[in-house]
């Protein structure tokens, strides 16, 4: 399948840049991070990228000024698997950015072979009102060295998934909850964990799983799982709904590498 370059859901993602600020680490994957097959699950990926932008906030100098961020959308893309035991080297750069929020890539290249490539649209917010704040200057100046788009601004790549198939419960724990008393990033990908079971092949690598979020998922709410999957199309559409309420959408579909 050719790749559309006016639609983003089939778009390659920014490639690194040669110069600019880009910032590195790297650990081993944790045991508690793998699936039965011993690859690292998207949660896993999830949790590790925002590990990564917590100390690169630091290393940026920037992590007092910008402690609380939410995450809009997240796009993973596993162009090879990283399996356990391996190193995880991680590169975070920005790929887009405005004043109040950005869109940032991490990339994960195992030590023995995988690589997987993520991007983030995050922004910053003041933990008193729950709204978006201005980026420091010196954020912003330092996050322009990897970017030309300098004035960044959201547009959904999913729509809300109609007349679904399937449909299950989706259980939440305490765990499942962060400061701002809504469900964390992570905990929507163990739901899309649930929908990959029953459609492995659409999740054979290469492949692009997409979350955005719609509103927040509280605790005590019940949530439903629905997905629709055209015969062998290689792409299922999902949602995370409340009383019918979609609250987050999302996408499995396979990834062309032409």
């Amino acid at each position: 399948m050719a790749l559309d370059d006016d639609d983003p859901v089939q778009r390659r993602l920014a490639v690194r840049p040669d110069s600019g600020y880009v910032y590195r680490t790297a650990w081993r994957v944790a045991t508690g991070d793998i699936g039965s097959d011993l690859n690292l699950r998207l949660d896993g990926v999830a949790r590790y990228i925002q590990e990564v932008g917590a100390e690169n906030l630091v290393d940026a100098g920037e992590a007092e000024a910008h402690p609380h961020w939410l995450v809009q959308r997240t796009v993973i893309d596993v162009i090879e698997p990283i399996e356990f035991p391996n190193e995880v080297a991680f590169s975070r750069w920005c790929s887009g950015l405005s004043t109040r929020w950005c869109t940032m890539r991490v990339d994960l290249v195992g030590s023995d072979g995988g690589r997987i490539e993520t991007e983030g649209f995050w922004i910053a917010m003041n933990a008193k009102t729950l709204t978006p704040q201005r980026a420091t200057d010196s954020l912003i100046e330092r996050f322009s060295t990897t970017t030309t788009e300098h004035r960044l601004k959201w547009r959904p790549w999913l729509k809300n998934p109609a007349d679904a198939t399937e449909s299950m419960p989706f259980a939440l724990r305490r765990t499942d909850i962060d400061l701002f008393e809504h469900v964390t990033n992570t905990a929507y990908w163990h739901a899309i964990h649930e929908v990959i079971a029953r459609v492995p092949d659409v999740c054979a690598p290469p492949y692009r799983a997409v979350i955005e979020y719609r509103k927040p998922i509280k605790f005590g709410e019940d949530v439903v799982i629905t997905w629709r999957r055209d015969g062998d199309a290689p792409h299922v559409d999902i949602a995370l709904t409340v009383d019918g309420d979609v609250r987050a959408a999302a996408l499995l579909r396979t990834l062309s590498l032409g």
